[in-house]
């Protein structure tokens, strides 16, 4: 082990832990105050401490036990976790389940629903997770060029007539390059070919749409897409996710899903501060258009670097691992924490400064991030 991770530190991929404390938009580390880039805290919901009191006074503490105690199944499926998916299926008009978290969700999901005579058709881009879930499933599994439609457009009709049912799987913002799928052109597709639409809404949830609920209800395609999944661990500062399906589906997951069924449901205190906090999401309008606004203003500043995407995750494009570390820790230097995203998390040569803007920043937070790219 010891020899790998020596090579690991000689080709500059090599991780660690570091011990930081938050502190609303900024992140304390040995000492000094940084403002933090590299958050999904996309509503700067985290520092809201007058949300955090309201919650705490509004709860009957002896109500409720702090853990769950067993999973869903056994005895931890308690009214509060009820109460939380009634109150979304009732927001989306369509079922809801919760799980523990976002990867638990995407590694749950696809091996209950994908079986052995399936073809996955992923984009090249998607997340780990969906990646990790996928590996899981006994059904074939394809990938096509990163939202190149064209492309999965010649998969699925080389791949239509061979297999009963082809599940198409993308994110809604992708959470390395910032960029955003065309909802609308892959139910178009996903209605030709007679298969069925996965999306991950981990980045757009909260952050997107009139009431924050993310770019599939924001388009009208929540009833078009079988199955959308929402993480409350960013833009909702909580943990967990759900995931919107039919009845039918719903009922399929709870029987097969291993990430459902084999582990501890979160502990009620958990789950009322979520359906705490997505009460008040979807309240919150101007955070959203301030962080559109604060979005456009560093991206504009920007212009002539090489940025990519088109959304509040704007990806720096360095280069070369040991490159973009040496970025990362100017910009530290001059008083922002951007943590490197380095091969093989993104492909090789492509290594980058992920610039991740909350709604609790300010103009002038943005104009210290850009200068500190400039120094």
């Amino acid at each position: 082990m010891q020899k790998k991770l020596n090579e690991l530190w000689e080709k500059g991929i090599f991780r660690e832990l570091k011990t930081l404390r938050q502190n609303g938009i900024y992140v304390e580390y040995e000492g000094k105050t940084y403002i933090n880039c590299s958050s999904n805290d996309y509503l700067g919901i985290s520092g809201m401490k007058n949300l955090q009191k309201e919650f705490f006074d509004s709860i009957d503490t002896g109500n409720f036990l702090m853990g769950a105690l067993s999973s869903r199944l056994l005895t931890g499926n308690s009214i509060f976790v009820e109460n939380f998916e009634k109150y979304v299926s009732e927001l989306y008009g369509k079922e809801c389940l919760m799980y523990n978290s976002g990867y638990h969700a995407n590694t749950g999901i696809l091996p209950a629903i994908a079986e052995k005579d399936d073809l996955i058709v992923a984009d090249k881009l998607v997340h780990a997770s969906i990646i990790d879930g996928i590996k899981l499933c006994v059904s074939d599994f394809k990938r096509y060029r990163h939202n190149d439609l064209s492309d999965l457009e010649r998969i699925l009709e080389q791949n239509v007539n061979n297999y009963k049912s082809i599940y198409i799987v993308t994110e809604s913002i992708f959470s390395m390059d910032g960029d955003t799928a065309s909802l609308k052109r892959l139910v178009e597709l996903k209605e030709k070919y007679g298969g069925k639409l996965y999306v991950d809404e981990a980045h757009a949830f909260g952050a997107v749409g009139e009431s924050g609920l993310g770019y599939a209800y924001n388009e009208g395609l929540i009833d078009k897409i079988e199955y959308t999944v929402c993480t409350l661990g960013k833009a909702a500062a909580s943990e967990g996710a759900f995931v919107l399906c039919s009845s039918t589906a719903k009922q399929w997951l709870v029987n097969k899903s291993r990430t459902l069924i084999f582990t501890t449901a979160a502990p009620p205190v958990n789950v009322l501060w979520t359906h705490f906090i997505v009460k008040k999401i979807v309240e919150m309008k101007t955070q959203r258009e301030h962080l559109q606004s604060i979005t456009k203003r560093l991206r504009n500043k920007l212009v002539g670097w090489n940025i990519i995407g088109n959304t509040h995750i704007i990806p720096l494009i360095i280069g070369e691992n040991d490159k973009c570390m040496q970025f990362a820790e100017k910009m530290r230097a001059n008083g922002v924490w951007a943590m490197p995203v380095r091969y093989p998390s993104v492909p090789q040569g492509q290594s980058r400064i992920r610039l991740s803007l909350t709604a609790a920043m300010n103009s002038e937070h943005i104009d210290k991030i850009y200068e500190s790219i400039l120094a």
